[in-house]
């Protein structure tokens, strides 16, 4: 039985850097035909190549997400033709028959098929918001590392405040660094004016630490250090600035995300609009969604054996802030629903299982709130947990269960 045709009038476009080849397939009486050309990848080229979709008819595009350079391209067919981003391990040629125009009519012989499956593209807006939110992240990372050099700094110069304060970058161990690196000063260190709080308590433990010596080198290395964390200070906070004025549309849909657990902070809710969207009809269930950020156990079975079914990449950045509220939302005694699932999956599966089938949980929470327009009701999981008064199980359903867990069944002779 052959394949259906669903697409007519395909294209298939394998993207470079510096061109794109272009193949469209015409099927009439099931009989296809093939018109290829090579455009240039700047705005004048991707034109022509809208043009000359126009002109053939053609409206249904599949491309491969290659690096960043899919994206001019995105956004110049956008508005006239509905295109479907697809990952290039999905549409990768056979090795040793590759070239460019055979690349770009492979891609169009799937796609005339429907054997492609595409890529979730939230709207522009979305995707906007998206590049800043990632933005935002990599300084974040950025002043982490920051951080990092200059505590070893400190440390090279036998300065041990990192052993006794809890941010080195706070305001009275920065005033104590600023006075070791005045070179005009003469005086003594005085600790007790230079520190406030708590800290009065740990003066002994200050002076022992600050019996050090900073050299001239780690000195200047210790002020540009300082300087620039303070630019990429003021930067993130013009950006987060920035990011606040588009977020605004998606009022609503953020003020729902901050009622699951663990999501106090706005950016944090900003972060999950900016990677899933507000529209969750793009994702037919929870699973779905779950399978696309990353948080689902993969298939690989072959021959009756299951080989390995750990989760893939996918999710890069949303994973990880899903996972750092799993952790900080298990530590609270506050959601015995969240609490109570994690020990339980911990008892059989381990720590680590256990993290991510929570934050499969509190994503599965936020498609449901932003599907629903609803807030987070923990009476919901709450009920889910409590197992029926009366409970059945046939004798095959036992031995199928025992033999899950493991057991091996003996017959009674």
């Amino acid at each position: 039985m052959a394949l259906k045709i669903v697409y007519q009038i395909c294209c298939g476009i394998d993207v470079h850097k510096t061109f794109v080849v272009a193949c469209i397939a015409s099927t009439n009486n099931n009989v296809t035909t093939y018109k290829r050309h090579r455009f240039s990848t700047y705005t004048k080229g991707l034109k022509e190549l809208s043009q000359w979709l126009c002109e053939n008819k053609c409206r249904d595009v599949c491309m491969e997400s290659t690096g960043k350079y899919w994206i001019p391209v995105f956004n110049i067919l956008e508005t006239t033709c509905k295109i479907t981003l697809a990952h290039p391990k999905y549409v990768k040629a056979i090795r040793g028959k590759k070239t460019d125009k055979k690349d770009a009519k492979w891609i169009a012989d799937l796609f005339k098929h429907d054997l492609v499956v595409g890529s979730f593209m939230p709207p522009q807006a979305i995707r906007q918001l998206r590049d800043l939110m990632r933005y935002r992240f990599k300084l974040t990372n950025f002043k982490s590392s920051e951080k990092n050099r200059f505590q070893n700094s400190l440390t090279v110069s036998n300065i041990q405040l990192g052993n006794v304060v809890s941010d080195t970058f706070g305001k009275s161990s920065m005033a104590i660094i600023e006075q070791l690196l005045n070179p005009a000063s003469d005086q003594p260190l005085d600790i007790p004016s230079l520190i406030h709080g708590t800290m009065k308590k740990k003066i002994p433990e200050l002076e022992m630490a600050v019996d050090g010596f900073i050299t001239h080198e780690q000195a200047a290395k210790l002020r540009i250090i300082r300087q620039h964390f303070e630019d990429l200070n003021n930067r993130k906070s013009d950006l987060e600035d920035l990011i606040l004025c588009l977020s605004l549309p998606y009022a609503e849909e953020i003020n729902l995300i901050l009622t699951v657990p663990s999501f106090k902070n706005i950016f944090s809710a900003i972060t999950i609009i900016s990677e899933i969207g507000a529209d969750m009809d793009v994702f037919p269930t929870a699973k779905h969604l779950c399978s696309w950020a990353g948080l689902t156990p993969t298939n690989n079975e072959s021959a009756g054996k299951k080989k390995s079914v750990r989760i893939s990449r996918a999710g890069c950045y949303l994973k990880p802030l899903l996972v750092q509220c799993a952790i900080t939302v298990v530590k609270s005694e506050k959601h015995p629903e969240i609490r109570n699932r994690y020990l339980k999956i911990k008892k059989r599966r381990g720590h680590k299982r256990a993290i991510i089938a929570i934050a499969r949980m509190l994503l599965t929470a936020v498609y449901m709130i932003l599907k629903k327009k609803e807030p987070y009701n923990a009476e919901l999981y709450k009920n889910s947990d409590v197992l029926p008064v009366s409970r059945e199980i046939t004798v095959d359903q036992a031995i199928a269960l025992a033999k899950s867990q493991g057991y091996q069944i003996l017959s009674d002779a």
